[in-house]
């Protein structure tokens, strides 16, 4: 799975939220100033080629949506920062919001539990 640019980012987040849409319905989306009709289908043509959008005919124009979930999305991208900026490991990017304070000790044993209830509830 290829990453994204923030404005792909996007386009993608319309898509999952609203589902298919033509070109011209997510440019409605924008606030003012909207994106140009054309820097939206340049940006869709480029998700296509990353393999995160398909399409349909729908009359003259064309109706895009995700080939690519979410929360694939999500796990891939949280995958792809724990090994380049973590060096593999989970326990490391943990260790990191703890220390920076970013997640308290309290919501860690939380964490804790939670993966212990689900791995007994797997057995």
């Amino acid at each position: 799975m290829k990453s994204l640019t923030k404005k792909e980012e996007e386009i993608m987040d319309i898509l999952w939220s609203q589902g298919p849409m033509r070109v011209k319905d997510i440019q409605d989306l924008y606030d003012d100033p909207k994106p140009h009709v054309n820097t939206i289908s340049t940006l869709i043509r480029i998700l296509e080629d990353k393999g995160y959008v398909g399409y349909e005919p729908t009359g003259k124009a064309y109706r895009y949506y995700a080939l690519v979930s979410k929360d694939s999305f999500k796990k891939h991208t949280l995958t792809k920062i724990i090994s380049e900026y973590f060096n593999n490991s989970y326990l490391g990017a943990v260790s990191s919001l703890v220390e920076e304070e970013k997640i308290s000790v309290e919501d860690l044993k939380g964490l804790i539990e939670k993966v212990e209830n689900a791995a007994k509830n797997k057995k």
